[in-house]
């Protein structure tokens, strides 16, 4: 199977995506970047910004089951992956699986429940298997989560540990739409092109089968990546390492992660080979989450944005 079919899939889901999700085109790439590697991705925007319908969506596309949690300070691991539950009838306990057993799942404002209960994502997140009481059971293979957040309300948040931040391939910054989009928008609310509507009323249709996910995976192996640019992105993640401002920097995940997406982002592109560009698209919604800056850098106003930007800047690009 070549490049051919990746791309054609890659741009019918853009298409058909297009019906519901208006002024998120940045934000649609990255998460199906995200699922065609076989990743998890971090989704942040204020309220109203269609985080939830953007996953539903992209769920409908691709075939594939759907559900969503809401985090809140009492949930509790066992609201997650499940529970043994006895049965009186039969005398015999019954997994009761929970909402970890799907497709897609929306972890929505993940950093409102304490780090015990975001912790029971990091195995199914990693391994794609949960315990339950001593037992281990495998998910999906194509399982995946994006955890949503609000960057602007931190009254009763917790802070996501490093190593599950570490875990997701991009953060996935949603913000809102430009004018020409929101008129757009408000003008299908006023019919039957609302896109909550079109998305119910079976309009999107799927794009593959849910088994096709694994196939078209592999064809990301076909898309080139030059040796100078191997060693372009390893040099961008260790300067992450030995900038001044920087108190954390990227880990090796992060290059794994780097080489995965840009194979995607050019196939995104209609390409099956990948450029200093695709590299340079990439660099901060792989990174930024990543790093953690100095508390003297942060009180000035730096940003691991700008930190990343300048990173980019000043290492040689590749000819």
């Amino acid at each position: 199977m070549d490049t051919t079919r990746l791309r054609d899939v890659l741009a019918e889901a853009r298409h058909q995506a297009a019906r519901v999700i208006i002024g998120q085109e940045a934000a649609l790439d990255l998460a199906l970047i995200t699922i065609f590697t076989n990743q998890h991705a971090l989704i942040e925007g204020v309220p109203g910004i269609a985080k939830t319908l953007l996953v539903r969506t992209l769920a409908r596309l691709l075939g594939c089951d759907f559900q969503r949690i809401q985090f809140t300070p009492d949930l509790m691991p066992a609201d997650i992956i499940g529970t043994n539950v006895f049965d009186m009838r039969s005398a015999a306990f019954t997994l009761v699986r929970g909402p970890v057993f799907t497709t897609f799942l929306l972890a929505d404002e993940i950093n409102r429940a304490p780090a015990k209960t975001q912790s029971a994502l990091l195995q199914a997140m990693q391994e794609r298997q949960v315990t339950i009481d001593r037992d281990t059971h495998p998910l999906s293979p194509d399982f995946t989560v994006f955890a949503t957040q609000n960057p602007i309300e931190f009254e009763g948040t917790y802070p996501l540990p490093e190593a599950q931040k570490d875990r997701f391939l991009f953060k996935i910054p949603m913000g809102c739409p430009d004018r020409d989009s929101e008129l757009e928008l408000a003008r299908r609310m006023q019919g039957r092109q609302a896109p909550e509507h079109v998305l119910a009323g079976g309009s999107v249709e799927p794009v593959i089968r849910t088994d096709e996910l694994a196939s078209l995976r592999t064809i990301l192996e076909q898309v080139t990546v030059r040796e100078e640019l191997i060693a372009y992105l390893v040099d961008i993640v260790r300067a992450t390492r030995s900038h001044a401002a920087v108190m954390v920097g990227a880990g090796p995940r992060a290059t794994q992660a780097f080489l995965l997406a840009s194979r995607a982002r050019a196939a995104l592109q209609e390409r099956d080979f990948v450029t200093p560009d695709d590299l340079k698209e990439i660099a901060v919604p792989v990174l930024a989450h990543r790093l953690v800056l100095r508390p003297e850098f942060e009180i000035e106003g730096l940003t691991v944005e700008e930190v990343v930007t300048t990173i980019l800047n000043e290492t040689e690009v590749p000819r």
